[in-house]
């Protein structure tokens, strides 16, 4: 198992990066696009063992689920959505994890926060606001999120008014259309639109991999938002009736891989959806790492986009000083 105990001390755990490095895209290639293959069994068969083989245990399960923290974006995504839940939120992104944990495990100088805030472009400016200072970034989706069927020059519109409120990053839902009836030219165009408006703001493309139907079409539809620029692929809106799973984890992370052959880029990967436990983290960090290499586990390149899972981490933690799992109420989200 490559996902192995540390060496240095739980206090020597080195701080997350939050810079990006663009991805500049390619010119389309239908023939790379054409050549996609997946093995759909074998890609079973490889993340059926994963969970089995969490070996990480002790303190340096403390650094791992730590880490996982660095690169969580934390989300609230719903229709009741408020600004004071907002403001909780990012109150609870610049800080957390307890102070007395954090005390505990010999970390409480080490600055840990979550990797970004994402919110619907209405609550942009105040978590742009309450995260004043914090150099945490706000995502903003996007795009007729979470089905993506607005108008297209609207979902252009949508973009730049996120960005001028002063979000860093933008997360875009792709066409479906386009990856179900083999119009892969379409959806790179779509894309390039979509990361000219971003300007400086990083985009993540949502694929809503759940709604593709094959794990080729997840490859392909991979393969070609890279090709237009993406600096993070992503698995779901978190609305679809299947998010984010294991073999479309290993699909995209090889699909990523694929890319980075190509082109020496380097582009993020993030599941969201159905990401709710420390230990879904802790198998989440194994296959990046074995699939894509350590530098895959830094939140520049590696976010879950999450509401439940900063909790149960939290339990983890508590658990791992108390030897009894807490309630959730003592570790509040927003």
């Amino acid at each position: 198992m490559s996902m192995t105990a540390t060496s240095q001390p739980l206090s020597q755990v080195p701080l997350p990066s939050h810079g990006h490095v663009r991805n500049p895209g390619t010119p389309f290639d239908l023939g790379e696009v054409n050549a996609v293959r997946v093995n759909r069994l074998a890609s079973e068969r490889r993340v059926s063992s994963l969970p089995g083989r969490r070996a990480v245990k002790g303190d340096a399960q403390t650094a791992w689920l730590l880490k996982a923290i660095t690169c969580i974006d934390l989300t609230t995504l719903n229709g009741d959505d408020t600004e004071g839940r907002v403001r909780r939120l990012c109150a609870k992104a610049a800080q957390p994890v307890r102070p007395d944990i954090l005390r505990a495990t010999g970390m409480e100088k080490h600055r840990i926060t979550v990797g970004a805030v994402c919110v619907y472009h209405r609550f942009v400016a105040a978590a742009v606001d309450a995260l004043r200072g914090t150099g945490i970034p706000v995502a903003a989706v996007s795009t007729g999120f979470p089905s993506g069927l607005s108008p297209h020059a609207a979902k252009l519109m949508e973009i730049e008014a996120s960005v001028k409120q002063g979000a860093k990053e933008i997360d875009i839902v792709i066409t479906r259309e386009h990856v179900l009836t083999g119009n892969w030219h379409a959806l790179y165009d779509e894309m390039k639109d979509f990361r000219a408006a971003c300007g400086d703001a990083h985009v993540k493309a949502i694929l809503a991999t759940g709604e593709l139907k094959t794990l080729r079409n997840v490859k392909k539809a991979s393969i070609v938002c890279m090709m237009a620029g993406a600096d993070f692929i992503k698995t779901s809106t978190g609305k679809e009736s299947v998010n984010a799973t294991l073999p479309v984890s290993l699909t995209m992370a090889r699909a990523i891989r694929r890319y980075h052959q190509m082109t020496g880029a380097k582009v993020g990967y993030k599941p969201a959806g159905g990401v709710s436990t420390a230990k879904d983290a802790l198998t989440y960090l194994s296959l990046m790492k074995e699939e894509l290499g350590r530098d895959w586990l830094e939140p520049n390149l590696f976010r879950i986009g999450a509401s439940s899972l900063l909790a149960d981490i939290e339990r983890q933690l508590d658990h791992r000083l108390t030897g009894a799992y807490s309630a959730y109420n003592r570790h509040p989200i927003g």
